[in-house]
């Protein structure tokens, strides 16, 4: 510890200050509040002590199904990219893992490009209670169960980037909101081809749930290969490269359309019934030591993915307090 000391009463002396606050940041141009960011290491012992005591994946909330609770966390201050191809049910399954963020306490806003508040919610509503047509009563304890902590941005049609960007901000900054989905990537703005503008808008985004720990899951589109039956990866979806070079998380959904052909033909046979419905694919985690393949079920009378080949839904009333 002395040394350590030592080394930064050295650096200051070589500054010519005493401490620093007493440094005049002002001859070096930084921006207001830049430099309260440069700080020495030892501000992050208690962090790094903790990693190794508890492990990195031990922060950040869970995605719904159990298999994956020690494998993969949604972390504050991140950007996660939601990829697959249009009619694969990314959206879908993105409404399920909202839903959980909501039942781990947390404040989450959806802004849907795509679809009405109240079709989100229906959708929401059915994959909470488990059942195709909810009665009043279970439409209450839905209600109930999202308190505050559940908002929408109600706009649909395409938003400029810029006026996304503020959106975030305000609702992180005004309403304390702790993840912000954006569905989609297609409905901010910018141009297919316009890739330097794809790689502004995600660099500030990702800058932004950095620097003010609000996580931002990004819904974008893959492209579609020769068939839909290969499964696609990071290097599918569209748009500049930079979209997953930076973020921090990159899922991809792929819809088992081989099985769905096959099963209405009633042709399913053997170990062919118990393939998946669909997979995710958890491409990228940087700040986590694990990536793989996520394997699921589809319910279809709750809108459900569930981590087992059966038709139980998850209670997601009481999730995360009751089993899957």
């Amino acid at each position: 510890m002395h040394a350590v000391v030592n080394a930064q009463d050295a650096a200051l002396a070589r500054l010519g200050a005493k401490a620093v606050g007493e440094i005049d940041f002002d001859k070096y141009a930084l921006p207001e509040g830049e430099a309260a960011k440069v700080k020495t290491a030892t501000d992050w012992t208690g962090d790094v002590m903790d990693y190794f005591v508890h492990g990195d994946v031990a922060t950040g909330c869970l995605l719904p199904w159990s298999k994956t609770h020690n494998v993969v966390k949604i972390r504050k201050g991140e950007l996660s990219i939601w990829a697959g191809v249009n009619g694969h049910g990314k959206s879908l399954l993105h409404s399920m893992v909202t839903y959980g963020l909501v039942r781990q306490k947390q404040a989450v806003c959806i802004a849907s490009m795509e679809m009405k508040p109240v079709q989100t919610l229906v959708r929401m509503c059915r994959q909470a209670t488990g059942v195709e047509t909810p009665t009043p009563d279970y439409v209450r304890r839905f209600s109930d169960s999202l308190g505050s902590s559940l908002w929408m941005y109600d706009q649909q049609g395409t938003v400029k980037s810029k006026n996304m960007l503020a959106v975030v901000r305000y609702c992180r900054e005004e309403l304390e909101i702790d993840h912000f989905v954006i569905d989609s990537l297609m409905k901010c703005g910018i141009g297919t081809d316009d890739y330097n503008a794809q790689k502004h808008f995600v660099d500030c985004l990702s800058t932004y749930a950095k620097d003010s720990g609000l996580h931002i899951h990004l819904i974008a589109h893959s492209r579609k290969k020769e068939t839909e039956h290969k499964q696609m990866d990071k290097f599918d979806i569209k748009g500049a490269s930079e979209i997953t070079d930076m973020a921090d998380n990159v899922f991809t959904l792929w819809r088992n359309k081989g099985k769905e052909e096959k099963a209405q033909k009633g042709k399913l046979v053997g170990d062919e019934l118990d393939m998946p419905d669909a997979v995710l694919n958890c491409d990228k985690q940087r700040n986590g030591d694990w990536e793989g393949k996520i394997s699921l079920w589809f319910v279809p009378r709750a809108l459900q993915y569930v981590g087992k080949n059966t038709t139980r839904t998850i209670d997601m009333l009481s999730w995360p307090f009751a089993e899957e």
